[in-house]
């Protein structure tokens, strides 16, 4: 499945700031600065490159869930996982999932509709 995700160069800052944050040893205790609008311990989604640049995610996602949370099904370009410990799993509606480890993000190549999110307190994938 990793073929039809490409990471690109937007994200390229966000790598950068949440890596330095992992380096600091900041605490999970303490609220963290915002990444590109996206706070810790959330997950968020972007509709577009405009979006991600700007800060402004379409929606946000904090509850560790024992199954998928229903995502509203369209296009998304991105998805950021501020979270120090949590694996995200995205739902397609193409079928099958994404793994995204803490701390780290994905960019859609062909805008695929994720239909669902699930955090687990599990720290890999």
């Amino acid at each position: 499945m990793k073929s039809v995700i490409q990471k690109v160069a937007g994200f390229a800052g966000v790598s950068v700031a949440v890596a330095a944050m992992s380096v600091t040893g900041a605490s999970a205790a303490h609220a963290e600065s915002p990444t590109q609008g996206c706070p810790y311990p959330y997950v968020c989604f972007y509709v577009d490159n405009d979006a991600l640049l700007a800060g402004t995610p379409i929606s946000k996602y904090k509850d560790v869930t024992s199954s998928y949370q229903t995502v509203t099904p369209r296009p998304h370009y991105g998805v950021l996982n501020t979270r120090n410990d949590d694996v995200v799993y995205l739902r397609l509606q193409s079928g099958g999932s994404i793994c995204l480890s803490p701390n780290s993000q994905t960019v859609f190549a062909n805008a695929y509709v994720v239909t669902g999110i699930r955090i687990s307190s599990s720290s890999t994938c």
